[in-house]
């Protein structure tokens, strides 16, 4: 677990007592207020109990099963292969009673496996009873005719009430803070996508083909916004304590919806690379994030955050600080519009953006200046190569 990450909730048990797992293979996955975790089994053996029940909350270094080591699976493991000792690894900080032997477990798994034979051959040998399926078929008619007549009505008022996740609760918390710490106020402006999505048009077929990554808009906004940061350096700082801390890199944390929550990986020194890298490492994050394999590393830090609301359909919106951050970029649907362009009425593809930042570390003036700056660039791409 990550140093502030102190409890998390144990969804799932994937392996049952009884069951052989191999080492490091998944046992069972805890859910924190960031990421699921996945927890391992630290040796090849046979689980014998689980220590803990799904939906309780667990904590850091809380044992959560034992286990019994050994090679093989559980079906055919000698009782005799490994001295007692080595089923302690995982038991050693939760006093209980002993366990049974391996000898006693493989008793009592053969007894079982005889009983259920036993009553296999009977019920094979025993004569069948053909007066039994009339009995049977007249319930199951009716059963699901009632069933029928309790379907919701027009009008139902009925509620269900679903607890709210780790990471959900954490977002909340999250969002109200930056609300709460942050003196946060919003600036718009109109882009004319034409020149980037010529661009992107021409080219994207060739990057698909010799990179395999899909050239999208996002790549541009990125670049547009690391040359935006190194002019207004402000935008990409953060306060800590009574001091301001500004950066020569830029960690791009991009916001990506998941079934749990927005999840913000980021990526890192975005400022170093070109298009066609940002792509490919946005997209491997995307595809953690929506597998639900995203790690503490994969999202810590972040100094500069683009969310993209258009891919929803959006038309304008106020994207809230990722705090410590100070500002957050918003980009939005595009929509063809009449615009004025060189003293004619044009009709045009257009996209609002928003930059939602902290009055603390940014003036209007900076703010502004540095929204003005990412249009400039994305009207116009082939600046980008010249700063």
């Amino acid at each position: 677990m990550a140093e502030s990450i102190s409890e998390g909730t144990l969804k799932s048990w994937l392996k049952q007592p009884g069951e052989f797992v191999n080492a490091d293979e998944e046992v069972a996955t805890i859910e924190t207020d960031k990421i699921d975790v996945s927890v391992n089994a630290p040796t090849a053996g046979t689980i014998t109990e689980h220590l803990a029940s799904e939906e309780d909350t667990v904590t850091v270094g809380q044992d959560l099963f034992r286990i019994e080591a050994g090679e093989g699976s559980a079906e055919s493991k000698p009782s005799t292969e490994k001295p007692e000792s080595q089923g302690e690894q995982t038991e050693e900080s939760v006093p209980s009673p002993p366990s049974p032997g391996k000898g006693e477990i493989r008793q009592k798994d053969t007894a079982g496996v005889q009983e259920g034979k036993e009553k296999k051959e009977l019920k094979e040998s025993a004569p069948s009873k053909p007066e039994s399926k009339p009995k049977e078929s007249k319930p199951k008619e009716s059963k699901p005719k009632e069933k029928e007549t309790l379907a919701p009505v027009a009008g139902s008022r009925g509620e269900t009430r679903v607890k709210m996740n780790r990471m959900r609760l954490r977002i909340a918390e999250r969002l109200k803070e930056s609300q709460n710490a942050a003196a946060s106020l919003t600036t718009f402006n109109e882009i004319d996508m034409s020149s980037l999505m010529e661009m992107r048009k021409k080219y994207k077929d060739e990057v698909l083909k010799t990179h395999e990554v899909k050239l999208g808009y996002m790549s541009a906004f990125a670049k547009a916004s690391c040359l935006a940061l190194k002019e207004i350096p402000a935008a990409n700082a953060s306060i800590e304590g009574d001091e301001i801390v500004y950066r020569e890199y830029v960690d791009l944390s991009v916001a990506v919806a998941t079934p749990k929550g927005l999840v913000t990986p980021v990526v890192r020194n975005a400022e170093s690379m070109n298009f066609v890298e940002i792509e490919k490492e946005i997209a491997a994050l995307g595809k953690k994030a929506r597998d639900g394999k995203l790690t503490i590393e994969d999202m810590a830090g972040g100094t500069f955050t683009i969310s993209n609301g258009g891919v929803f359909g959006s038309l304008y919106g106020t994207p809230i600080i990722n705090l410590p951050q100070a500002a957050v970029l918003g980009m939005h649907s595009i929509k063809e519009k009449p615009v004025v362009v060189n003293g004619q009425i044009v009709i045009r593809p257009i996209m609002v953006v928003a930059l939602t930042y902290d009055h603390r570390l940014l003036d209007g003036r900076e703010a502004v200046t540095f929204l003005v700056k990412i249009r400039d660039y994305l009207e116009d791409p082939r600046k980008m190569l010249l700063a």
